[in-house]
């Protein structure tokens, strides 16, 4: 398939630091290339992909701004619907609204916890197939027309060869969400020592830094700062294992995985997807307050660290996440061939999306690239497509597409707000 990824312009694609949705957005696009797709990577200029690169900015701009991600969505749609595409992939909210001013059969990721003013945005536009990330995030979007649930995959890369210290991890955000501060109570309850990696972000956690983790700093907590690359999958390896005393809803949680992918366990509260992602007893512990996880951290040298990485790389690997999400496209493809038509489930053709010709052209940027040069081309106006009314929720990790409401329609104006979350 012709796959048009629109990535964010808030971090590099793959991202040197920072970046969880911009990890799996290199993973998807590197396992479909791999696979024999046809992918244009739509991304800040210093990003890195083997799919063709096309770029607004030619760096990423960070932290966060709402007026750049919006000039970096409506130049990538604008050449996405100019161009030859049969589906097209997007990360942020803002690029739902465009949806209809595409010729293209939009596939929406949602990376961010529930917001019913997102919801009711997203409900004005039930031709996109939304994506939530597990089965707790889509518990809260039930609303949506067309929902899926696909868990993140990454490249389950060879853990470092490093003994396992004497020490439990914590490595995230330094953030109130994500509570470090009861991971560090939870260690010395269980008398061993906590090792976190990570930093409070501008604007967000200083004053949680100054306030809860600085006073605990201390014999038995080690603060490492910022750690990426081999030097964080090493730190992962040597843990104990990893805490993740979540206070929020937390969609995913992308370093659970790598540390199971380690073979390190992990011991999380029972908040957002971690019920799904570790599993009781063989990944880790699920539990339920520091008291719990003091108690977790004593036996978890009886977990099997092989059997833990194996059940990882069984479950989230990348070319697993690229397999369905294919699915979605075809899917999506093939509803835009055929009438809208009101239906009790989705309709499915065996048939491929047509090609569109454009009538106009304006200036574009080529980054990289493997054939011409690409620009970016301006049609003529069009009204906006027709919505369909074969909505439901479709599980792919589970194969299961019975539909299980009607869409229904809310009012909220779009908004360019983006929360990224790990």
């Amino acid at each position: 398939m012709r796959i048009g990824m629109v990535s964010t312009t808030a971090v590099a694609v793959p991202p040197a630091g920072y970046g969880g949705t911009e990890r799996v957005v290199h993973a998807l696009v590197e396992g479909l290339t791999a696979a024999g797709h046809d992918v244009t990577l739509f991304a800040p200029g210093d990003s890195r992909t083997s799919a063709r690169l096309r770029a607004y900015h030619p760096t990423a701009i960070w932290p966060i701004d709402a007026w750049a991600e919006l000039e970096h969505v409506a130049w990538s749609l604008e050449a996405i619907r100019a161009g030859e595409f049969d589906v097209v992939h997007v990360h942020q909210a803002e690029s739902v609204a465009f949806s209809r001013f595409v010729d293209v059969p939009m596939v929406y990721t949602l990376h961010h916890d529930h917001d019913p003013r997102r919801t009711r945005f997203y409900r004005q536009y039930p031709e996109v197939d939304y994506v939530a990330i597990s089965a707790r995030q889509a518990a809260d979007e039930t609303a949506l027309a067309r929902l899926h649930v696909i868990h993140h995959g990454l490249p389950p890369q060879e853990p470092p060869d490093v003994p396992v210290g004497d020490f439990v991890a914590f490595l995230g955000r330094f953030a109130p969400t994500k509570a470090p501060h009861l991971a560090i109570d939870a260690a010395r309850r269980a008398g061993v020592t906590i090792r976190l990696a990570g930093r409070p972000h501008e604007n967000e956690g200083e004053a949680y830094h100054a306030r809860e983790i600085v006073p605990r700093l201390g014999p038995g907590v080690e603060w490492l700062g910022p750690l990426g690359g081999r030097d964080k999958l090493a730190f992962l390896a040597g843990a104990r294992a990893l805490l993740m005393p979540l206070r929020w809803e937390e969609p995913f949680g992308l370093v659970m995985v790598e540390a199971m992918f380690c073979g390190t366990p992990v011991i999380a509260f029972r908040r957002g997807a971690a019920p799904e992602i570790v599993e009781d007893g063989v990944t880790g512990w699920i539990v339920d307050d520091v008291a719990g996880m003091a108690r977790a951290i004593a036996r978890v040298d009886g977990l099997d660290r092989a059997r833990c990485r194996a059940r990882a790389v069984a479950r989230f690997s990348a070319e697993r996440m690229v397999r369905e999400y294919a699915t979605v496209y075809e899917h999506a493809a093939d509803r835009r061939r055929v009438p809208a038509v009101a239906t009790a489930r989705p309709t499915r053709v065996a048939t491929t999306a047509t090609k569109r010709e454009a009538t106009s052209r304006r200036r574009g940027q080529q980054v990289g690239g493997r054939d011409g040069i690409a620009s970016d081309e301006r049609l003529a106006r069009r009204g906006p497509t027709s919505a369909y009314a074969d909505g439901g929720v479709s599980r792919v990790s589970a194969g299961d597409t019975r539909p299980l409401h009607q869409p229904r329609r809310g009012v909220l104006p779009p908004t360019s707000r983006r929360d990224v979350v790990e």
